[in-house]
């Protein structure tokens, strides 16, 4: 056997070799160095460490609320509460020794797990929360029967995360209960995706991903009763018992003396209401934190519901603390949002023109 002979080298496959090398080198490190501006299922692709993983943040969001609803519950025999002042209604905004606890417990666990998201909470000033515990993440959160994307990627500067510690904080001093909630709510590039609604005395969770899934709790929406409730056009309103007057006044001049008004605590508590039926749509008329909307926002999305100003204007989730309040006032509806809307655009319309003739 000769060995000593010259090996033959094919120009034209070391040439394709090359090439195909080339792509596959530029697909695994350049393509994934410049992140993520849209959901992107990844596969085998190297991490981008400044991408978040929407199935985690869903997953830490259910936990977060689910644990600030235990510190919720924990003082409820021992609440201590004292005042941050008067809402521009009047009317007392309360702090009790459960938003802080519920706070620290939520916002400390998500930051560990995701330091690189901005998250904006309710009680960011007012906590000390040095001695906070952390928890890990949970799967088991998510119904056994609901199947998310495990690779939903997204910039980690796209996201904020809204938490409420507590919604319905003067309502929980009455011992009001039922109107409590803690929320969690994830906004990519401003638009509510993610959205988490706890109630901690009823046990009850209530989450949806806009385009992807919902909790079980929230697949009897879909059942035709409740569809046909929320789809006829006779309003039966939902306001806040902070300033009920006012709306009492703006819904019978738009809708009619007769129509049905409730009046409740708690915005999430609202806007659950709105999507099992139980009202046709929750009216607020003043200011208001996006904190407290964020979360029923995305899950009203997520059921091809709507919630905007009065005026029918988006209502944008951005990180800029001058932007924190909504000051539009809102409607929220599960289904017909235009035809309701339009006609408190109309009542709006109409007593401008008549403020604008006063002599």
């Amino acid at each position: 056997m000769n060995l000593s002979g010259a090996v033959k080298i094919n120009k034209c496959g070391v040439v394709i070799l090359s090439f195909c090398l080339v792509i596959v080198f530029y697909y695994l490190f350049f393509n994934n160095s410049t992140g993520s501006r849209h959901y992107r299922p990844y596969g085998f692709i190297m991490r981008n460490p400044n991408e978040i993983n929407l199935r985690k943040l869903l997953i830490g969001g259910i936990q977060a609320a689910q644990l600030g609803g235990l510190e919720v519950l924990s003082v409820a025999d021992n609440i201590h509460a004292k005042s941050k002042g008067q809402t521009k209604e009047g009317a007392n905004d309360p702090l009790t020794n459960a938003d802080l606890k519920s706070h620290c417990a939520m916002e400390q666990g998500l930051k560990r797990i995701f330091p690189k998201v901005k998250i904006i909470s309710e009680e960011d000033v007012h906590a000390d929360c040095s001695e906070a515990s952390h928890f890990e993440l949970d799967p088991t959160v998510i119904d056994e029967d609901v199947h998310l994307p495990d690779e939903y990627l997204v910039g980690a500067d796209d996201v904020t995360v809204w938490i409420d510690p507590l919604d319905a904080t003067q309502e929980y001093t009455e011992n009001l209960f039922q109107y409590v909630t803690t929320m969690v709510c994830v906004a990519i590039r401003g638009e509510p995706v993610i959205g988490v609604i706890h109630n901690p005395f009823s046990q009850k969770t209530f989450w949806a991903w806009k385009d992807v899934a919902v909790s079980a709790t929230l697949h009897k929406v879909q059942d035709e009763r409740v569809t046909k409730m929320a789809a006829v056009r006779n309003p039966k309103i939902i306001v806040s018992r902070s300033h009920s007057g006012d709306v009492k006044e703006m819904v019978k001049m738009a809708f009619g003396d007769s129509t049905p008004i409730t009046i409740a605590g708690g915005a999430g508590y609202k806007v659950l209401e709105v999507v099992f039926g139980n009202a046709t749509n929750y009216i607020h008329l003043t200011e208001i934190k996006k904190w407290d909307l964020c979360a029923g926002h995305a899950i009203l999305s997520a059921l091809n519901g709507k919630m905007t100003t009065l005026r029918n204007q988006p209502i944008p989730y951005e990180r800029d603390p001058e932007t924190f309040v909504n000051k539009g006032g809102v409607i929220a509806s599960l289904r017909n949002h235009e035809y309701y809307a339009g006609k408190i655009y109309d009542y709006l319309q109409h007593s401008e023109m008549l403020k604008s003739k006063k002599p």
